[in-house]
């Protein structure tokens, strides 16, 4: 992981380069990014698919990319990790929470997830989130204001007032048939969960398989009435 970079940008920055940056092209919005935070720049990923990996490692070669390995992945998300960490020239930093789920289990007891999905996703994925961006002043990400009704305001840039650092969000305009697109001419690698009916995949305990026609999404902590994890809220 980078040592720690002085931060730049702000909320001034950001707000301008949104409108600047509203109709162009994701590589453009990347090297734009790149230029503006040097090595303060890096990106997250879920490992739903590489799309942003590919994109990014085109434009910011060894670019580190974040993984929340939150002890409990499905074992095709942690394969599609390896993968991606294999083949795309990236640098990998898998952040793990302070406790282990066994010494969660231990300290709050068992299915914490079950019982209150927040705090769980707080302790294994807000928190290490919170964690691995301090070195950075900027993380791209893959939020799409395509993906559901609390994304669909989503700006190409935007400050971050938690973590005060910039978030660039460089295919928040793409529609589902051009990230289809982009992965087949690409040869994007795809966690093989999405051909099994699982369009959006968070940890194995809260995602279930979508019906067709259903909400990309609703396969995500469904029936709890939680529709994030908190991270990008």
């Amino acid at each position: 992981m980078n040592a720690t970079i002085t931060p730049v940008g702000g909320p001034e920055l950001a707000e301008r380069a949104s409108r600047e940056l509203e109709e162009a092209t994701a590589q453009e919005i990347i090297a734009w990014a790149a230029e503006t935070f040097g090595d303060g720049l890096c990106m997250t990923s879920s490992m739903a698919d590489a799309l942003m990996v590919d994109l990014a490692s085109k434009a910011v070669p060894g670019i580190d990319v974040i993984f929340l390995d939150t002890g409990y992945h499905f074992p095709e998300t942690i394969g599609t990790r390896d993968a991606v960490a294999s083949i795309y020239d990236i640098t990998l930093v898998n952040v793990e929470p302070t406790r282990t789920v066994a010494e969660q289990d231990l300290a709050l007891g068992p299915r914490l997830h079950g019982r209150d999905p927040g705090i769980c996703c707080h302790l294994r994925k807000v928190e290490p989130l919170k964690r691995a961006l301090e070195p950075y002043s900027a993380w791209l990400t893959g939020l799409r204001r395509a993906d559901s009704v609390t994304r669909r305001d989503t700006p190409i840039v935007q400050w971050d007032r938690r973590k005060l650092m910039t978030k660039v969000n460089p295919i928040a305009r793409w529609t589902q048939e051009e990230v289809d697109a982009y992965i087949e001419e690409n040869g994007v690698i795809i966690n093989p969960l999405q051909y099994d009916g699982y369009p959006s995949i968070g940890c194995e305990p809260c995602t279930r398989r979508v019906a067709p026609g259903e909400d990309p999404r609703s396969g995500r902590w469904a029936g709890s009435g939680k529709t994030e994890c908190g991270i990008h809220l």
